[in-house]
């Protein structure tokens, strides 16, 4: 029988603005820049971890810092940019040549923005014109193009395309990322045990199960005295759940900035390139501190969570469906966790979470916003299995690698206001986005196209009932 989708109303002075009264709403007040002699943007007080996890600031100071590492435009006295070309790793961070030997930008592998705001800030693209939030999603203007060897623009393949051997991604939102941090832990320690127990039970099926989710069996074969990880379904043979990246590359959103930093800014966050060391040789050091990492992964893991809004019987006849096709079997409505806080740890050991915290929020008392459940718990209505699955050809990417037709499963709340759609932002509406499913999907995808008009109809109402927040970090731009 479907269950039922637990509704998070939010009051009616937060009901969606028409584009009337968002066009003459007050703006948000800005903090201006306070450069010297066209010195680093990065200037005046810096964030340390000994302040970060001294517990003498609060969470909204800490949001503040991290706000700041979010939306300051980085530049070269900061640390902007890549060192001399490797000619012989030249698409690898740190090395990059530039377009045009401009000897800033490159756009086609990184050194794309700026600032993280510059590709996380439409709000929603179902108002006219789009809703502007910190934290949003990024138009097909801002996809990153990952790691091209070439583009053929102008098919001297002979294709009937334009042959590309990178990879092409849409920039999804930040909303809720703390709660979905959190289930990705509890996933890990869960699955952690396994090991152990298939070692104890020789020749046995251990199953993974986790909040809900299989992840397949885990064996150990006695006659090999190893691992058989045949049976394992998507997630690494580690047994770390990484519920960041469309191919679940990252355990915490701490681990994604990290990258991010280094590929979109050529900027060097001091935990991997080293206190004091010039890691791409630009002539700065210690561009990115580990207290400011930590503040700006605060901030982000306490964005507010997407919300359910307007629903009516229509709504809950198309969840029904969406349920009764097959969507929600990897489309998981709703994952409760053990905890409703969200530890943080420096270093961080992807297999170990529970290790080198250092600071921690209740996801139902910060801003993050999610409901608590029975048990002591949270609710976090992702639409997401955390799981990864092979979507068959027509989605495959072509960058040569092993996950090529493998996706996480995308997170659906908020999936009114987030067009385009899929891992691209190939599909410029829900129903083409849905038919371009396949592989594991397929059968759901073959439900959905032999439905009647009123029934897509029905299931297109629930889908965009699901709502990005409104006015996210309001409290902390000044």
């Amino acid at each position: 029988m479907p269950t039922k989708l637990r509704i998070h109303r939010s009051p009616s002075s937060l009901l969606t603005l028409t584009v009337a009264a968002a066009l003459s709403a007050p703006a948000a007040t800005a903090t201006p820049l306070s450069f010297q002699d066209d010195g680093p943007a990065l200037s005046g007080h810096r964030m340390t971890q000994t302040e970060v996890a001294s517990g003498t600031l609060t969470l909204d100071e800490l949001r503040t810092a991290g706000l700041r590492m979010f939306a300051t435009p980085f530049n070269k006295q900061d640390g902007y940019g890549d060192g001399p070309m490797d000619p012989n790793n030249p698409t690898e961070p740190g090395r990059r040549p530039t377009l045009q030997n401009n000897g800033t930008f490159l756009r086609v592998n990184g050194l794309d923005a700026q600032t993280c705001m510059e590709c996380h800030s439409v709000g929603s693209n179902a108002t006219v014109p789009f809703t502007f939030a910190v934290g949003g999603v990024g138009g097909s203007n801002n996809n990153v193009l990952f790691q091209p060897r070439f583009v053929d623009v102008a098919d001297a393949g002979g294709n009937g395309f334009a042959d590309f051997d990178g990879r092409y991604i849409n920039p999804p939102f930040l909303f809720g990322s703390g709660g979905v941090e959190l289930v990705g832990v509890e996933m890990t320690m869960d699955l952690q045990r396994a090991p152990r127990a298939a070692f104890s039970y020789p020749d046995t099926d251990i199953p993974l199960v986790t909040h809900g989710v299989s992840f397949g069996v885990l064996r150990y074969d006695s006659a090999s005295q190893g691992f058989d990880y045949s049976g394992v379904e998507g997630v690494d043979e580690d047994l770390v759940v990484r519920p960041f990246g469309r191919k679940g590359e990252f355990t915490t959103v701490r681990a994604f900035d990290i990258d991010a930093m280094k590929f979109h800014f050529g900027m060097q966050p001091m935990e991997t390139a080293g206190a004091g060391v010039d890691n791409d040789s630009d002539g700065v050091v210690d561009e990115i501190l580990v207290g400011e990492l930590s503040a700006l992964h605060i901030f982000n893991t306490n964005l507010e969570r997407p919300e359910v809004r307007d629903w009516n019987a229509d709504a809950q006849a198309g969840f029904d469906l969406f349920q009764g096709i097959g969507c929600a079997n990897c489309h998981v409505p709703s994952i409760t966790t053990r905890e409703r806080t969200l530890r943080y740890r420096f270093p961080e050991v992807a297999s170990a979470p529970q290790l080198n915290q250092f600071y921690s929020t209740d996801l139902t008392q910060s801003t993050a916003g999610f409901d608590a459940a029975p048990g002591g718990g949270i609710e976090v209505p992702l639409f997401s299995d955390l799981k990864r699955h092979d979507m068959g050809a027509g989605l495959a990417e072509s960058f040569g690698s092993p996950l090529d037709g493998q996706f996480i499963t995308a997170r659906l709340w908020g999936v009114a206001d987030t067009a385009p759609y899929l891992h691209d932002g190939r599909a410029t509406t829900l129903t083409e986005a849905i038919l371009a499913h396949g592989g594991e999907a397929l059968d759901a995808r073959n439900n959905f196209a032999g439905l009647g008009q009123a029934q897509r109809v029905q299931i297109l109402t629930f889908l965009k009932r699901l709502r990005t927040p409104e006015n996210p970090a309001s409290d902390v731009i000044q």
